[in-house]
C-alpha cells in the first residue's frame, strides 16, 4: 500500500474476499538520507495513511526500507542516463526491480501452499492462456491503464500479482473509496517520478552543464541550455525570442548540444526504432515470427499516455529488436521504453538504443521537408497510388488495410490459445 486512494480500495476489495491479508509500506525515498535534515520527511505522510486505512479495514501493515535498492537498482542508473541525455523511464524498472524484486524477496511463503499473492492497486488485469502461463492484460479504464508500467515484470512475478482494480474505472474506484468511507478517498492522485516527484526536485542530483540550444535547420545557435537532461525530445524549448515555437528534435552528447526544430518538421517523427535489452514477459517463448523477415503484427507504445500504435516488430540482425510503426511517432527519446501489445496482451519491453532520426542525424544528414519517407511510409503510398490506378473491387474479409492477411503475423494470442 501507497497512501493513496488506488491501493487503499484494492485493499478494501480484497478485505471482502476469503483473504488471510497483510499490508506492507515500501520506504523507497527520504531526503533527508542526503540533506541530513529533518526537511523531507514525504514518505511519514504515506506511512500514516497506510496505517489509518488498515486500522479501519482491521489488517496489519508493516514497513519495510527498500531505500538503498531503489537508489542503487534504479536512481542511480537512471541519473547517469539522463546526464547522458537520453530519456530514461525508471517507473518501469521499478516495478521490475522493486515492486516484483526486492520486495517480492521480503514476503512471506504461506507454510501451506508455497507462496503468497502479491496485490498493487495498479489499473491492470491478469489473464491466463490455455496453457496455464500468466498473462499482463490492459486495464478496462483506458485513461489509466497502467500495463505500460508493469511490461518489464517478469513471469514469475506476475504469477503471485492480483490487480483488483482492473476491472473499474478512476471515477468507481473514487466512489468506492468514498462509499466504504475511506480516509484517503479524497486524497489527490501523485504525480512525478515514482518515490522523488517532479523533474524538478531531482535535477538537484546533477551537475550543471551548460551548452548551446541550436536551430537544426539553420545550425545557428539560438540559447542555452543547462544540461542534456534539461529538455525532453518532443517538448517545447520555449527559446525567448523566436519568430515561432520551437520543439526538442534531438540532442548530441559529444557537442552537448541540443537541437529544436519547428513543430512541423520531420524530424520531430518517427517511424522506425531500435531496442535494446529487450525482456519478453514470457521469457522462453517470444512470439512467433518475431525472427522471420516479415516480422510480427503487434501494437507498441512508448510512453504511459500515449495511444498504441500499429507496427511490425522483428528481430535485427544484431539481435536488438527493430520496430516499425504503420504511423508516425512523434517525439521519441533514445533511453525511452518501447513496450509491446497483442490486442489487450501486454508481451513484454525494452529500452530505445536509437530511432530513424537519431541514425541519421549521427551521420550529419539534414532533415528537412524533402527527406525520404520511411519504408514504411514509402510503401503505403505505393500502394495508394496503385489502388487508385485499378478498378474498384470489392474487399475480401481476408484483407486487413492494404494487405492480405499473412499466416506468419496471425496473432500471438490466437496462436497460443489454440
Amino acid at each position: 500500500m501507497s497512501g493513496g486512494v488506488d491501493s487503499s480500495v484494492a485493499a478494501r476489495l480484497l478485505a471482502n474476499q476469503d483473504y488471510d491479508l497483510s499490508a506492507i509500506f515500501m520506504r523507497n525515498w527520504d531526503t533527508r538520507d542526503e540533506s541530513g535534515t529533518d526537511k523531507g520527511c514525504e514518505w511519514e505522510k504515506d506511512w500514516e495513511d497506510v496505517q489509518r486505512v488498515c486500522n479501519s479495514l482491521g489488517i496489519p501493515c508493516t514497513m519495510i526500507d527498500l531505500s538503498r535498492e531503489y537508489w542503487n537498482r534504479i536512481f542511480q542508473p537512471a541519473l547517469d542516463v539522463w546526464e547522458s541525455g537520453s530519456t530514461p523511464n525508471p517507473d518501469v524498472w521499478c516495478n521490475r526491480e522493486i515492486k516484483f524484486g526486492a520486495l517480492l524477496e521480503h514476503l512471506p511463503v504461506n507454510s501451506t501452499t508455497g507462496v503468497s499473492w502479491f496485490a498493487t492497486g495498479h489499473y491492470a488485469r491478469k489473464g491466463w492462456s490455455s496453457h496455464g502461463r500468466p498473462q499482463l492484460l490492459s486495464a478496462k479504464d483506458q485513461t489509466k491503464d497502467q500495463s505500460y508500467y508493469l511490461s518489464s515484470i517478469s513471469e514469475h512475478g506476475l504469477l503471485r500479482a492480483l490487480f483488483p482494480l482492473g476491472e473499474f474505472t478512476k471515477v468507481q474506484v473514487r466512489e468506492l473509496a468514498r462509499k466504504y468511507q475511506l480516509e484517503t478517498a479524497e486524497r489527490p492522485e501523485s504525480m512525478g517520478l515514482c518515490f522523488v516527484g517532479e523533474r524538478g526536485k531531482f535535477n538537484s542530483y546533477l551537475q550543471p552543464k551548460p551548452g548551446p540550444i541550436i536551430d537544426f535547420t539553420t545550425q545557428n545557435v539560438i540559447g542555452n541550455h543547462e544540461g542534456l537532461w534539461t529538455y525532453t525530445i518532443g517538448e517545447n524549448a520555449k527559446v525567448a525570442g523566436q519568430p515561432f515555437k520551437t520543439f526538442v528534435s534531438h540532442k548530441d552528447s559529444i557537442k552537448n548540444a541540443i537541437y529544436v526544430v519547428p513543430g512541423s518538421h520531420q524530424a520531430l517523427l518517427e517511424h522506425r526504432v531500435i531496442c535494446k535489452d529487450w525482456k519478453w514477459i514470457w521469457n522462453d517463448s517470444p512470439p512467433p515470427g518475431i525472427s522471420e523477415p516479415a516480422g510480427f503484427r503487434a501494437s507498441v507504445k512508448v510512453r504511459h499516455r500515449q495511444d498504441n500504435q500499429t507496427c511490425i516488430a522483428k528481430i535485427a540482425q544484431d539481435k536488438s529488436l527493430e520496430i516499425i510503426t504503420d504511423e508516425p511517432m512523434r517525439g521519441v527519446s533514445p533511453g525511452q521504453v518501447a513496450a509491446l501489445w497483442d490486442g489487450d496482451w501486454c508481451l513484454g519491453c525494452g529500452v530505445i538504443a536509437s530511432t530513424s532520426n537519431s541514425l541519421l542525424q549521427s551521420r550529419q544528414i539534414i532533415h528537412d521537408d524533402r527527406m525520404n519517407p520511411p519504408p514504411t511510409a514509402t510503401q503505403c503510398n505505393q500502394v495508394q497510388k496503385k489502388k487508385n490506378l485499378t478498378p474498384r473491387r470489392k474487399r475480401s474479409p481476408d484483407h486487413i488495410g492494404f494487405h492480405k492477411r499473412s499466416p506468419k503475423l496471425q496473432s500471438f494470442q490466437q496462436i497460443s490459445r489454440e
